[in-house]
């Protein structure tokens, strides 16, 4: 089976199935989609397959749509959107779905089948016993009208079974090229639950066809899904020159060459957002793991990603998920901020972990410490233990550290200090250093990692802090003297 779409403005779908927070692999395809959408000119939908009502919530409806739109992956039809295909939730389209069932009941493609699951599972042991693949084995395909009657006469419930036909499925995979899949490997598949609920590869299928969905780009998990999917397309009368075309998309793999999963590593999108991962870097380095610009670079904007993005780009073999990797880049990409960008993204977390109140004093003072640290930070969530120093009430020096300021040699260090900082009568960054270096380094004869390593614990609270004399500068005159008294007397 070939297609031919080249004439027909793209339209990819995004179409999740929010059982939880959005992971790793569903982002992936998602900015994949998207791009695509973006670089052809084309159309991103987005669809929720909600049919599962036992796993799927409001609140994770809600989390889907809301962590689209923190990435910057914005739709062009769907919920909060809209368009002329919708609804765009599967639980708003059951009679849809019910209507194709039945017509397909109606041209003889699909059948009742009232097999009990005892009954399926017995066949299923079975064929393992006589290694065979397991599979439907047709039993109710040519049911008489008095079988039919005994069975409901039971008490039956009957799910909806699509027959496949005798033969192969072949169609072309734009990353993987020819795939054909031989049909006693694909027996009669459950459209409808015995409940009328619809199957994902029914209601898949049909939306795709409804609401002009031109490629088909998701996780090759579902390659073997493809030809029941094709089965529906004919079954519904579609052109061949008409089916979606399909792009599987390599596995994401941890670094135990595992698939990727909680195990191996984080996979939910909402960890790495409260980790202080910003969007652009989390779609920066997901566009690598199966992709590539054509060269070297790793730093990529959203921009570049929709100028540069093609499928024949793709890579068929399995990506694997670096931390190290992500970790750079959005190092990188919070290096790249302009200051206000980097105050408004800064904030929430100092607001979440009770650093600051939000006064205008306060977010003063936070933007002019934030370049102190911008090159010294990988993620936003190290903001708040960069910066408590300058706001916290009852300032105490953290316990890992007390023994480095409360030996002889760092009172001494700390005495001397304040005896040459008292005196400035100018309280910047340089005079505090020239005021230091001289008493320290050249008087004292001290290296400056002892030199100055007991003011900064003193003045800091911690070993790790922004640039040593501008944090003192910003912290002020009396504080900083107050503090340096205060752990002379420890």
């Amino acid at each position: 089976m070939s297609t031919n779409t080249t004439a027909k403005k793209v339209k990819v779908r995004f179409a999740p199935s929010p059982t939880g927070d959005l992971h790793v692999g569903n982002i992936r395809t998602a900015l994949f989609d998207w791009a695509y959408a973006r670089h052809t000119g084309g159309t991103f939908l987005f669809r929720i397959e909600d049919t599962d009502t036992t796993r799927v919530t409001d609140e994770y409806i809600q989390a889907a749509i809301d962590t689209l739109k923190w990435l910057g992956l914005n739709w062009d039809e769907g919920p909060e959107v809209g368009g002329e295909n919708g609804p765009y939730l599967q639980s708003q389209r059951l009679d849809i779905y019910a209507h194709w069932a039945q017509k397909f009941l109606d041209q003889k493609d699909a059948y009742h089948c009232y097999c009990s699951p005892d009954e399926l599972e017995a066949v299923r042991e079975a064929q393992r016993a006589a290694n065979v693949a397991p599979g439907y084995n047709g039993h109710c395909r040519e049911l008489t009208a008095d079988q039919i009657a005994a069975y409901k006469a039971q008490g039956r419930e009957a799910v909806v079974r699509m027959r496949m036909p005798d033969g192969s499925t072949t169609f072309t995979d734009e990353i993987r090229g020819d795939v054909t899949f031989d049909h006693k490997f694909v027996p009669d598949f459950v459209l409808v639950r015995a409940d009328g609920s619809p199957l994902y590869t029914l209601a898949v299928a049909v939306d795709d066809v409804l609401m002009k969905v031109t490629h088909v780009l998701r996780g090759e998990d579902l390659l073997s899904s493809t030809p029941r999917q094709i089965r529906v397309y004919q079954a519904m009368g579609v052109a061949i020159e008409d089916y979606p075309v399909f792009a599987h998309l390599p596995f994401v793999m941890g670094q135990d060459n595992a698939k990727l999963s909680k195990r191996n590593g984080e996979v939910s999108i909402a960890w790495y957002r409260e980790q202080g991962y910003l969007p652009e870097a989390i779609c920066n380095y997901l566009a690598l793991l199966g992709w590539s610009p054509g060269d070297d670079r790793e730093n990529v904007t959203m921009a570049e990603l929709c100028e540069l993005f093609t499928i024949d780009k793709v890579h068929s073999s399995p990506a694997r998920f670096d931390m190290k990797k992500l970790e750079a880049i959005n190092g990188d990409k919070i290096r790249a901020l302009t200051l206000d960008e980097f105050l408004k993204w800064s904030l929430p977390f100092l607001n979440k972990a009770n650093v600051i109140t939000g006064s205008d004093s306060e977010i003063a003072l936070v933007k002019q410490a934030l370049p102190l640290i911008q090159e010294r930070i990988v993620k936003l969530d190290e903001v708040p233990a960069m910066l408590r120093f300058l706001f916290v009430k009852d300032f105490k020096v953290e316990e890992a550290s007390l023994s480095k300021v409360t030996d002889s040699a760092s009172k001494d260090v700390l005495k001397r200090s304040l005896a040459e900082l008292t005196p400035l009568t100018t309280w910047n960054h340089e005079s505090i250093e020239a005021a230091l270096r001289t008493s320290l380094i050249e008087e004292m004869g001290l290296k400056p990692r002892i030199a100055f390593g007991a003011v900064r614990i003193a003045t800091t609270g911690s070993t790790i802090s922004p640039p040593l004399f501008e944090s003192m500068e910003l912290l002020g005159k009396d504080a900083s003297l107050a503090r340096i008294s205060a752990a002379i007397a420890l």
